[in-house]
């Protein structure tokens, strides 16, 4: 089989590149990226990571962060105050950190504006008759009746205002026509 076009050619060295800025390079693209932007603005390339994580406050090891109590040693031999003696020196990591994590966690539970229309038609035509829903010329993709009164929970789970807005229409819409 032949080889490919270059293949046989002999390596040349590039005396115009700067080796040193290469290995920076090769070094600062094989460190993992710190996805945590506290601890990213924080850290030191020069320290270890446990040398860092002492300095923010933060455990490296969390065995030897909470050790085990042994039995054979007496509760009182052991000074809760000589186990928290490390220096922090980057305490404002650490209250970055729990003030993010006292943050509400923001519900991003939705459903597609399609399965909104979608839901809101077979309602509107057919109440809670979810048989002849199945049976609508709408249902494209052939929903059974148990699967579409899923889908009507999920938009009355995932969008209770809206729902409860749409059936109030549905409601003064019914009381006008009699």
């Amino acid at each position: 089989m032949p080889k490919a076009k270059g293949a046989n050619k002999r390596k040349k060295f590039n005396y115009s590149t700067n080796r040193r800025k290469l290995k920076t390079k090769a070094i600062k693209a094989a460190a993992p990226r710190i996805e945590c932007a506290q601890l990213r603005n924080a850290w030191n390339e020069k320290k270890s990571v446990s040398q860092n994580l002492a300095e923010m406050g933060l455990a490296f090891d969390p065995n030897k962060a909470l050790p085990v109590l042994r039995k054979k040693v007496a509760p009182m031999e052991i000074d809760p105050s000589e186990a928290s003696g490390a220096l922090v020196k980057k305490p404002y990591v650490v209250n970055a950190l729990v003030a993010e994590a006292s943050l509400p966690e923001k519900d991003t539970h939705s459903i597609s504006r399609d399965m909104i229309e979608y839901v809101q038609y077979m309602i509107k035509h057919h109440r809670d008759n979810y048989k002849e829903m199945a049976k609508d010329e709408k249902n494209y993709y052939q929903d059974t009746p148990k699967q579409i009164r899923r889908k009507v929970e999920l938009y009355k789970r995932y969008h209770p205002q809206e729902c409860e807005a749409f059936m109030q229409s549905l409601n003064q819409k019914k009381m006008d026509l009699s």
